[in-house]
């Protein structure tokens, strides 16, 4: 019974990182049609600037206080709404209908930057501060479960409910909702779609710089592999729930999750080809994934 708890809330902590990634990426794909792959830069940012503060500002400590955590995590989420803003802008608004471009530009975009860490930091893993807690452990029905796995799932479910709120009951929400379905007639009405665009790109780069720092959390270190590593899993989600569909991605991270903990725990290293699988499966059985709307 221990095992199965802790292997349930280890796979859930999994997935709640997972839906921080994807989260974001879904975001933008559901309200913009830009598929972003540049989502990865942002996660990698975020992380690596929040483990800058801990190691220029905090004296290199690898643990830290909880409100200096806090302001790691607060870097972090602000680097990544600065990057998605300046993309936005510079970037993706010129080439909006040019979908192929989009796609250019934004593996380009993560290519550079990538390049980049590695050239100023090195290639070497950074160990990211976090509060000594963080570090402990917590006994659920004979499970003793890391702390941090319940960080993660406190904050996939905080970023689900903000979004959901913000999508229903903003005024921003709605434009932006209304915008999607036909911005030639919000557009007319005087109101400025593309502002509510900008911050939408804004949202999805917090919340994957948001990822990037809990990302470090997660694995204890950040690295120039991480926006890469995680954006595939990102991406495996976001299809599995269905483009765009928030409630989707989160339904699949804990999918994910829980397949890919179970799946490695009883045969070794075959985690990833478990949710390759089932990849396939929910395609054959529904191309547009768990939530999707229907094209």
């Amino acid at each position: 019974m221990s095992t199965i708890a802790l292997l349930a809330i280890t796979g859930i902590g999994l997935g709640g990182l997972y839906f921080l990634v994807a989260a974001g990426l879904a975001l933008i794909f559901g309200l913009m049609r830009v598929l972003n792959f540049a989502h990865g830069a942002f996660l990698l940012l975020g992380g690596y600037f929040g483990w800058l503060l801990g190691a220029h500002l905090f004296g290199g400590a690898v643990t830290i206080t909880n409100l200096q955590f806090v302001s790691v995590l607060i870097v972090a989420t602000l680097t990544g709404a600065v990057l998605g803003t300046l993309t936005e802008l510079v970037l993706i608004r010129p080439l909006y209908r040019r979908e192929i471009a989009q796609v250019l530009v934004t593996v380009g975009l993560t290519l550079v930057i990538g390049a980049l860490v590695i050239g100023i930091w090195g290639a070497d893993p950074k160990p990211f501060p976090t509060p000594a807690w963080v570090h402990h452990t917590t006994r659920v029905l004979g499970a003793t479960v890391p702390n941090s796995r319940f960080l993660l799932i406190g904050a996939a479910l905080v970023v689900l409910i903000a979004l959901q709120l913000f999508l229903r009951h903003t005024r921003y929400g709605l434009i932006v909702r209304a915008g999607v379905e036909n911005r030639t007639m919000v557009s007319a009405m005087g109101i400025d779609v593309r502002r509510a665009f900008t911050l939408v790109f804004a949202l999805g780069g917090a919340i994957a710089g948001l990822g990037g720092a809990l990302a470090g959390v997660y694995f204890g270190a950040v690295s120039p592999d991480l926006g890469t590593v995680l954006l595939i899993d990102a991406f495996i989600v976001v299809v599995i729930g269905g483009l765009g569909s928030i409630s989707g991605a989160a339904l699949a991270a804990l999918a994910v999750g829980l397949l890919q903990q179970f799946a490695n725990y009883y045969v070794v290293g075959v985690g990833d080809l478990a949710i390759v699988l089932l990849l396939v499966v929910v395609l054959l059985i529904r191309p547009r994934g768990m939530l999707g709307a229907a094209t």
